[in-house]
């Protein structure tokens, strides 16, 4: 690398050819790719999760969900519109970059850092959970949780270490299957639907929290719709990126609308009901057992069901990979984590230590926590989910105001009035994670790993920046597409506060 330059608060250094030689990805995704990464990287919610938010009530929930779905309409329209103007790896982090300086995309990308790094650690716990409960029915044996995590990690961190192209075929044929079992479950359950008596009076009525209620049920609604936002990160992977991702997003935010109300009726609706369902670490296999028995064929359409989790896992997993990438190539995570392997230009180094650090997260839990550990790490998600989802919303607020004149292949229906909604419900829904006393530690864990990750970047990271694409656009306004090292001196100042 070139000398240092300093621009405002933060040091670039130019990284010659070899650097980004070492961090490369493969285009291969066109829409309907993206739609099934989307679908897949969700579609776990309506298979564990969102069924711990009935101990509000079915009706908090119910309002819950509505309020949510609002929030991901607005957000995804946002990003609908920010990803194919920026079409890099970067997503959230590379937004919040170009709207508020290197403050505001790192502080937006640490967050989201979060949310996928936790996210498949969540969802390995339900898969855990129901692999336990399914060996034991088909075939009379158990492992202990931590070793079916690792089991989980191993295979799907090297399914997304072989390549993109094996991973986003996996990718679709999972997504298919994952939307068929979803499918068996609805046909069957309406032969046992009892709503009333099961989603209702087990609990004691609609509301049995109150108003508060609502408040508290919001996190686990997030969980029917969290990681949609992922699409932007396949942006250098994906054939065609300005027209594809919002598209893909689109379709895929208006699928999982419908799997996921009608998994929330359905499931609910049927034996043991929402009261029983509302601990439970396999709902969907206890609305299998419930239209089938609990014999053989359940367990066997529970192991299908596991297709749904295994879906998210996968999904998050190339996530986190693409996200860690991101903010390493260009400084702010240490340099090494956003090397890419030779041949199959998968970042493996960022795959790896995200498996690492979310079983260590869930074992921590698992071993000292209190509460359910599934529920306990979901709020830990969202924590980050949320955050990200604000600074993400307040990004298409400024670049609207701020650089009109980028192109913009798609633009909002909703514009900035659906932002700043969208924006509003997310701090709304930081705020009822700290509301739950089980799983208030981990909230609490997650905000101090936040704040050290922040003065690490004030200390050294911010010292360590290259001129990656993301922040090449950035450091334009949009306006130069290389060789900006060369013309930083010739940059005018940001339009907004805090940026370079």
């Amino acid at each position: 690398m070139a000398e240092p330059r300093k621009v405002g608060g933060v040091t670039y250094r130019e990284a010659g050819a070899e650097y980004f030689d070492q961090r490369k990805l493969r285009r291969h995704a066109g829409v309907w790719s993206l739609w099934a990464l989307g679908v897949a990287a969700v579609i776990s919610g309506d298979f564990f999760g969102w069924n711990f938010g009935l101990a509000y009530g079915f009706g908090g929930l119910l309002v819950a969900t509505l309020i949510v779905t609002v929030m991901y309409f607005g957000l995804c329209f946002s990003i609908s519109e920010m990803s194919p103007a920026l079409p890099h790896t970067g997503g959230a982090y590379s937004f919040a970059r170009s709207a508020m300086g290197p403050w505001g995309g790192f502080t937006t990308g640490v967050a989201e850092t979060i949310e996928y790094v936790i996210t498949p650690a969540v969802i390995v716990v339900g898969i855990g959970s129901y692999m336990d409960s399914i060996s034991d029915d088909l075939f009379g044996f158990t492992l202990a949780q931590p070793l079916w995590w690792v089991i989980f990690y191993a295979i799907f961190v090297g399914l997304n270490y072989v390549g993109v192209e094996a991973s986003f075929r996996f990718t679709v044929a999972i997504c298919f299957i994952s939307l068929a079992i979803l499918a068996i479950f609805y046909v069957g359950s309406l032969t046992k639907l009892d709503f009333s008596k099961f989603a209702i009076d087990t609990q004691g009525g609609w509301f049995t929290e109150g108003i508060p209620g609502i408040f508290y049920a919001l996190p686990f609604a997030i969980w029917f719709y969290l990681a949609i936002e992922e699409l932007p990160l396949a942006a250098e992977e994906s054939s065609d990126p300005k027209r594809d991702i919002p598209r893909g997003t689109i379709y895929g935010l208006i699928t999982l609308v419908v799997t996921g109300f009608l998994v929330l009726f359905l499931n609910a609706g049927i034996s043991p009901g929402s009261k029983e369902l509302a601990t439970s670490g396999e709902p969907l296999l206890d609305g299998f057992k419930t239209i089938f028995g609990s014999g053989t064929s359940a367990s066997i359409l529970g192991l299908a069901a596991v297709a749904g989790l295994v879906a998210s896992f996968h999904t998050i997993i190339f996530a986190y990979g693409r996200n860690i990438f991101s903010l390493s190539r260009a400084g702010y995570y240490p340099h090494p984590l956003s090397i890419t392997h030779g041949t199959r230009n998968t970042p493996h180094v960022a795959l790896v230590l995200g498996a690492v650090v979310g079983w260590i997260a869930a074992y921590i839990l698992y071993k000292w926590g209190t509460g359910r550990v599934g529920a306990a790490l979901l709020s830990m998600a969202v924590f980050g989910a949320v955050i990200s989802y604000f600074m993400q919303t307040v990004s298409f607020v400024l670049l609207r105001r701020n650089l009109p004149e980028i192109e913009r292949p798609y633009r909002s229906p909703v514009g900035i009035g659906g932002a700043v909604v969208a924006g509003v419900i997310a701090l709304i829904s930081l705020g009822a994670l700290f509301w739950n006393d089980d799983y208030r530690p981990g909230v609490y864990g997650v905000a101090l790993f936040y704040i050290v990750a922040i003065a690490y970047f004030a200390a050294m990271g911010r010292h360590r920046l290259v001129l990656s694409p993301e922040e090449e656009f950035a450091m334009s306004h949009g306006h130069l597409g290389g060789g900006l090292e060369a013309q930083l001196d010739d940059v005018p100042p940001a339009p907004t506060p805090g940026a370079p």
